[in-house]
Parts: C-alpha cells; structure tokens; sequence
C-alpha cells in the first residue's frame, strides 16, 4: 500500500508538531514530505533531519542559507519565500495539503493547492475567515475536499448525517482564562495571564485569540463556509471542560455531541484518514472521573470580539478579511506589550468603521483590504 504524502504548512508550529507525530505513529499510511516553516530555523532543520522529507521551504528568506547548509548533506530539497510555498504544494506527488500556518499568510498557498486539486486538511482559520466565498468556489470548481482539522469543525463533521438537514450548530468554547473576570478586571491583564489557556495548549497567537474569544468568532465564520449554514444557525456555547468538542442539531430536535478529551492529534488523524478511523494511542474519556459538564452562554458585552466577528459575518464582503487584518495587528501589539487587553476590540471596531467596504471580492479585493486595514490598525497603536 503507497503511503500517503503530506505537505505541512507549518509543520513548526502545535498543529504541525503534532501532525507530525501522528505521521511518526503511522508511518505504514503517511509521509511527511513536504516542511514548511517562517522563521523556526533550528527546529525545521531538527524535523528535516528526522522525517527525511522531500522538500524543506523556509519562508523568511533570510534564513535560506542556514537551512540549506544545515541539510546539505541529506537528499532533500531547500527553498526559500512565499512563491516557494505556493509552488511546492503543487509538486504532483503530494496527497494532502495540512494548511496550519497561523494568519493570512496561509491564504496564498491553500489556494495553489486547491488549484492543483490536492485534499485539504484545513487548519488555517484565516483562510476561510477572509475569503471563504473565494475557496468555496474554488473547492467547488477544482472538486476538491476540504476536511477541517479545527477540533470543533471536526467534531461537527463527525456529527453530520448525509441528507439530513441540520437546525443549529452548537459550537463549544471553553471561555479562555479570563471567563470569571469582570469587565474591570480584564483592564489590567497581562498577556502572561493571557497565555495561560485553561484546557488547550497552542501558539502564542491563537491563544490570545482564545482569551478575547475573537478565536471564537473567527470559528463562526468558519462554520459558515464549511457547512453552508446563515448565521443564526451557529451558536456558541461556554463549554469550560472541554470534553464536548461541538454538536449538531437535526430539524427533528435530536442532538449529536462529539466528546474526547482535549487533544488535537485526534482531528490531525482523521482529516488524514477519512473517511476511516484508525486506532490512536491518545487518551479516552474516562466518564467515571468527570464531576459535571456545564454550559454558559458567552458574555459579548465583556468579549466584544466575538461580537464584531458575528456582525463581519453578517455584513459579509470584505468585512471579515478586515477584522482579521485588525486583530492580527492588535494581536501581535498585545504580546509585545503595547496595548492592554481591551484595547483589542477597540483597534477592531475603529479599523471596521475606517476601511473602506466592498461587498464583492476577488482575491486582489482581499489582499488590498488586508493590506488598508494593516496599515490602519498600525496607526491606531501609539
């Protein structure tokens, strides 16, 4: 039986390491052949040396010459840059595309792949984020699948039934570290206090997004691309264990939950294997040790981003790609100390009223408007 081969966008950050482990727990099925990093030279350079892939991209091309010295004496090929990223996932030999760079930086090549008509195994919030008309039609067109490696779009793919028409998407959210705090309080904290998710472990990025829960909302619009459902059909659910991924329910009023302990090898695997499930060293629930599993719903008034994710959605256009652009910038300016935490929706909201709305796009609409909106919210930052 061939292997399957991958290409790992991101194959440094969590999603990418762990994928890699699950490639390292099956390596009968899959292959890593294709890695991909931006600026994690030393650990992409450890992960070539294990995995022997075929082909190492590193993005920031300042760092060219160290990855090629450090290989040179291995059969693998070295590129530097984004148009390598865009052409190396093309390569004819490759049978998925795990797109889990963090940001918009992953739109570009998600959609070489697509072209190229490679499976897709969609880590990348952004993509869908930013230009989910644009990819669907895409998938569409190229007849690509796009099977999504979110643990919540995955658990709700699992609960999906063929030909059955869903009601409500229940989409559960752990609430982040600062769920019990009142809106005084989230005035001063740090982005250490921030950093420390209570359930998951993630990059830096993804788990600020968490604590403002604009992670949330970008999960939302995700939902909607993916499924094919308005935005009054999603809704959020404060779910701090952690045990119930997501669910779905039916017209008839029957509800399907996916459960599993908090892990995102158990996603990482099933986008490689489905439709099959393989048998996994991962932890199982253990029932007889849970004291309760508790639902709350989530307080938009404190997590403002959440909210402007839900009206970008129902603004539609470009207005997505706009809060991305902002909250990528205010993001990064919160970990570098200098913003506060509330500050984050604030720069969102300004750069949504500011930069200029277009209701059609093409993918030039959306790179000008990331690029507007950037440059906006940079401006907002003293």
């Amino acid at each position: 039986m061939n292997r399957k081969r991958i290409a790992i966008l991101g194959s440094t950050g969590s999603i990418g390491t762990q994928a890699l482990q699950v490639i390292e727990e099956h390596s009968e099925l899959y292959e890593a052949y294709v890695l991909t990093a931006n600026n994690s030279v030393d650990q992409l350079i450890a992960q070539a040396r294990k995995f022997i892939p075929a082909t190492v991209v590193i993005a920031n091309e300042n760092h060219y010459k160290t990855v090629q010295d450090a290989l040179s004496d291995l059969p693998i090929k070295v590129y530097a840059g984004e148009e390598a990223l865009c052409q190396t996932v093309q390569d004819e030999n490759v049978d998925i595309v795990l797109a889990s760079m963090v940001g918009f930086a992953g739109l570009r090549p998600t959609i070489s792949a697509i072209k190229a008509k490679k499976t897709i195994a969609l880590a990348n919030k952004e993509t869908l984020v930013v230009a989910g008309e644009l990819i669907n039609r895409l998938a569409a067109e190229y007849q690509v699948p796009i099977l999504p490696v979110d643990s919540e779009h995955s658990a709700i793919f699992q609960c999906l039934e063929p030909g059955n028409r869903i009601e409500k998407i229940l989409l559960t959210c752990s609430g982040g570290p600062f769920r019990k705090f009142t809106a005084e309080q989230l005035g001063s904290v740090t982005k250490n206090d921030a950093l420390a998710h209570p359930t998951w472990n993630m990059g830096a990025k993804i788990t600020i997004d968490s604590a403002t829960l604009m992670n949330k909302g970008f999960e939302v619009i995700e939902a909607k691309w993916l499924f094919g459902v308005t935005p009054e059909m999603i809704q959020v659910v404060v779910h701090p264990q952690s045990v119930i991924h997501s669910m779905v329910q039916f017209e008839d009023g029957a509800v399907k939950a996916q459960l599993g302990v908090p892990d995102m090898r158990l996603p990482i695997q099933y986008a490689f294997s489905y439709p099959k499930r393989l048998k996994a060293s991962f932890d199982r629930v253990d029932f007889f040790k849970m004291n309760a599993l508790t639902f709350e719903q989530p307080d938009t008034q404190k997590f403002r981003c959440l909210a402007l994710a839900y009206e970008a959605l129902n603004k539609g256009g470009n207005m997505p790609c706009i809060v991305n652009a902002a909250n990528e910038i205010a993001n990064k300016a919160f970990i570098d100390d200098r913003i506060s935490f509330t500050q984050i929706s604030d720069i969102i909201e300004q750069t949504m009223l500011h930069v200029d709305f277009t209701k059609h796009c093409s993918l030039e609409t959306y790179l000008e408007t990331d690029h507007t909106a950037r440059r906006y919210a940079a401006g907002l930052i003293k």
